[in-house]
């Protein structure tokens, strides 16, 4: 018999709100638009655009709400028609910067806000070329980061002409702002707080241990381990936070240790979720027989 002690606790912390666009060009004559918008508001498509049909397809029921407050969908539909005929001139240019006459090339463009519950807000923007970085946007030090040479004739010329200022203005006022009117909206779907339903499990006594959370919201989530109440941060693979066809989403880190040291010494998946409104713990033990063992622990409300 290998014994194993698993404690496992699910604390609150601040949440995050985002609010993510992809803008994509492509050059002519290809099955594809020249030009797709998608945006996203805590990792949830809300809407896309594309330059064949000139029309925005909303993806959720609540975003209807915002398509009646014309001041804010103004605001959006502009900057992304703005765009579409912007992005067809940007990819003609860059591909004289790399010396390209012909082929297939394609120009993306990501950036957005993000927004705390206490008020802390963040911009991010960063441009790639054919799969590859080209642009970053660095908002401590009001500068671009250029990944390659050609985008340092760019780069200087942005900054020259203050670009970054317009580009400050944009993230954390404009984008923060349609961000709150996003969460102000649909504060039911967007602020609800899901608990995880957690299992534990393990093949035989050579597997390793994996820690899956899942149906939890929103998306802001951390998951460590401990050895004997010490940080552990070896051997330990932690997979990317993952959608739920529902809206939620999971997200697992897997432990990978000998019989040996399972044996003799105890281990602790901690999961750090939503909001700050309080703790909660739970107790395991796990009897690793050669035989598949599963555990799942619900916090249920009011509890």
């Amino acid at each position: 018999y290998i014994k194993v002690i698993l404690w496992f606790w699910f604390f609150i912390v601040a949440a995050t709100h985002s609010l993510q666009f992809f803008y994509t060009g492509v050059t002519p004559g290809s099955s594809f638009p020249e030009f797709t918008a998608v945006g996203q508001v805590d990792g949830e498509q809300g809407g896309c655009y594309d330059s064949n049909s000139k029309k925005v397809s909303l993806k959720t029921n609540w975003i209807w709400k915002v398509w009646n407050d014309l001041d804010q969908w103004k605001g959006i539909a502009q900057h992304v028609t703005t765009h579409d005929v912007n992005f067809r001139d940007s990819l003609i240019y860059l591909m004289k910067l790399f010396n390209q006459t012909k082929g297939f090339h394609i120009l993306q463009h990501t950036f957005g806000c993000e927004l705390d519950d206490d008020g802390s807000k963040r911009g991010f923007s960063l441009y790639g070329y054919d799969g590859e970085d080209f642009l970053v946007l660095d908002l401590n030090t009001f500068t671009y980061i250029a990944s390659v040479s050609q985008s340092v004739p760019i780069k200087r010329q942005w900054e020259e002409a203050e670009y970054v200022t317009y580009q400050k203005h944009f993230l954390l006022y404009e984008c923060i702002g349609w961000l709150k009117t996003f969460v102000e909206y649909d504060r039911s779907t967007l602020k609800r707080k899901v608990s995880p339903e957690v299992s534990v499990f393990q093949k035989d006594s050579s597997s390793p241990v994996v820690c899956h959370a899942t149906g939890f919201f929103p998306k802001a989530v951390m998951i460590t381990w401990q050895k004997n109440g010490e940080e552990l941060n070896e051997d330990v693979d932690l997979r990317e936070t993952l959608p739920n066809e529902d809206g939620t989403f999971q997200k697992r880190s897997i432990l990978t240790l000998s019989p040996e040291e399972l044996k003799n010494n105890n281990y602790t998946c901690g999961s750090l979720v939503g909001t700050m409104v309080g703790a909660v713990m739970a107790f395991f033990l796990l009897l690793v027989m050669g035989f598949v063992g599963v555990f799942i622990w619900k916090k249920m409300s009011g509890k």
